[in-house]
């Protein structure tokens, strides 16, 4: 095996019961935690975080199929969604009350899509009609709504680093419009529009959730699309377009990542290395380190 390499495994990977008929596995982006969710009877939970100090097992009431589990930051409430009407909410706070207690979703006829913590007791329920931004209160096991947005919603993606979340809006879903929160506050940024290969008509969503990524790099947020072409002799195949993202401001599309190859991608940052993940050839390519001030084509 050659030693030239840019990706390695970690010495001790987090390791868990793999996703089966009684066994749900999710991840959180926010806390990096792997969860196994084991049904029947009681739920029985694992979760592993990326040591094993912060791996913790508990047992909750069976009271529906798990769709979402999150725990707030510094673990301190747990969140999670059975229904997609509401979230339940459990105490992790030491000597505070253990009981579940709920929250709707304040929407009429609103679906419940996920659900981001921004804080350790504040939480963003999205539903396909919009936004709703709350603040937990763990010893009156209640919640307060902080603001909302309404707002058609096909699907989002959540940024921990920069606690920016982006809703995927319009029939056609190209048209993003991100949300910064921060010390209790919600701001509306700029929408922006992802250029389709082809706009469809009649009019469907064409912009798939599993397209786009965000993440930080240098500090930076970023909207990462994977843009995808059938491979001829005028085209090199899928693009990665990378569009800057500023909090103040317009956003601008800075970088294009070209993969010279077709069919299905992932993309993680790692160490602000664009890495991307190739199925078909279970391969992962370092497509390209981005400079830190200067912007170019890769």
């Amino acid at each position: 095996m050659s030693e030239e390499h840019y990706l390695e495994l970690c010495e001790n990977p987090v390791q868990f019961e793999h996703a089966s008929s009684v066994n749900n596995v999710f991840f959180d982006e926010a806390n990096k935690q792997v969860f196994a969710v084991r049904s029947g009877g009681a739920t029985g939970v694992v979760v592993k975080g990326p040591d094993d100090k912060s791996s913790v097992a508990f047992r909750m009431d069976d009271k529906g199929e798990v769709k979402c589990i999150k725990f707030s930051i510094g673990n301190k409430i747990l969140a999670v969604q059975r229904t997609s009407k509401s979230v339940d909410f459990i105490n992790f706070i030491p000597d505070y009350p253990h009981t579940e207690f709920t929250q709707e979703c304040k929407m009429r006829n609103a679906n419940v899509l996920g659900f981001c913590w921004t804080n350790w007791n504040e939480i963003v329920f999205i539903t396909d009609q919009g936004i709703e931004f709350y603040q937990v209160f763990p010893d009156k096991r209640n919640l307060k709504l902080l603001k909302s947005q309404s707002i058609n919603v096909n699907w989002y993606q959540y940024c921990p680093e920069t606690a920016v979340i982006l809703l995927s809006t319009t029939v056609q879903g190209n048209i993003l419009q991100p949300f910064a929160f921060r010390n209790g506050t919600m701001s509306k940024m700029s929408k922006f529009e992802i250029e389709l290969p082809v706009v469809p008509k009649p009019a469907k969503l064409s912009l798939s959730e599993r397209d786009i990524a965000m993440a930080t790099i240098y500090g930076q947020l970023y909207v990462m699309y994977l843009k995808h072409h059938s491979r001829t002799a005028n085209s090199p195949g899928a693009e990665v377009v990378l569009y800057h993202l500023p909090r103040e401001g317009v956003f601008r599309k800075s970088h294009v990542l070209k993969l010279n190859t077709t069919g299905k991608f992932a993309l993680n940052i790692v160490d602000n290395l664009v890495v991307v993940h190739h199925q078909s050839s279970q391969v992962s390519v370092c497509v390209c380190r981005l400079p830190t001030r200067h912007h170019h084509q890769c």
